[in-house]
């Protein structure tokens, strides 16, 4: 599958990955050179103390040629709290991705670029005309994905996929793998993950965010597990709209590379 090159700039290969607890160095720590880190800012679930937990998803990305905010949450008022705590300087952000016109993904985008306006939003090309308006009145600029497309070096957006609801997934190439970013997974977790092996061919060596089976039953869980197992799937983090239930059924299958996530969760990983 072709992929259109939007940036380009090189990276250095870092020391192994680690997965730091609620009592580490918020986001604000300097980050160590070839390194890639994950910040969850917003998330239904609280991993660190004295952030707070909502419906909705928002993770900071970190070491890539350029920063990168995946979603941005459900209420401007708990993102900015937990970007607070986090010590996250907005300013910092060159591209922002969002996954699908859901609120509790979009809602707090207006707060970021209020902060932040010079940055490019990529947006499913499915998003009625006048996100794209809302966007360039905030002085930042919009622009709408239809096809998979390189975002800056080794960075890859899936394009929308799915019917009823178009959603977009991002993809990141490390040492060991891939990292797949998902906001909601509405199109179907599995294949997400199919369409991320087209794109970049190497294993996946983690998937996080949302994967939308509260309503998936055992039966169900257990197919699209067997769906992980069979593409390789390194490590796995579920969370968001995925469902208790069915988050308990990801550890157990995953054991010790199951990756808890929630509201101030950093992910630290080599970087290519």
């Amino acid at each position: 599958m072709k992929i259109s090159l939007l940036l380009a700039a090189g990276a250095v290969v870092a020391a192994a990955g680690a997965f730091l607890g609620a009592g580490d160095a918020p986001s604000s720590s300097k980050l160590p050179s070839g390194t890639l880190r994950f910040t969850v800012l917003y998330d239904n679930y609280l991993f660190r103390e004295g952030t707070k937990a909502d419906w909705g998803f928002s993770c900071l990305i970190e070491g890539t040629e350029k920063t990168i905010l995946f979603d941005t949450g459900t209420k401007p008022e708990i993102l900015m709290h937990n970007v607070g705590l986090l010590g996250v300087d907005l300013k910092s952000v060159e591209l922002i991705v969002i996954s699908h016109n859901h609120g509790d993904h979009t809602g707090g985008l207006s707060a970021v670029l209020e902060k932040n306006p010079a940055v490019t939003v990529f947006h499913p090309a499915s998003f009625p005309a006048e996100f794209g308006v809302r966007v360039k009145k905030l002085k930042a600029e919009a622009r709408s994905v239809d096809k998979p497309i390189e975002i800056c070096r080794d960075v890859f957006l899936t394009g929308e996929m799915g019917e009823s609801i178009k959603e977009q997934s991002l993809i990141i190439g490390t040492p060991k793998g891939i990292v797949v970013v998902t906001g909601c997974s509405h199109p179907g977790i599995v294949g997400i993950l199919k369409r991320a092996r087209e794109i970049v061919d190497k294993p996946i060596d983690l998937v996080f965010g949302g994967f939308h089976l509260n309503a998936a039953t055992p039966a169900e869980m257990e197919t699209i597990i067997a769906g992980f197992k069979s593409l390789g799937v390194a490590r796995c983090g579920a969370t968001h709209c995925t469902g208790d239930a069915q988050i308990a059924m990801f550890k157990k299958a995953f054991g010790e590379n199951y990756v808890a996530l929630g509201t101030g969760r950093i992910i630290e990983l080599p970087a290519l």
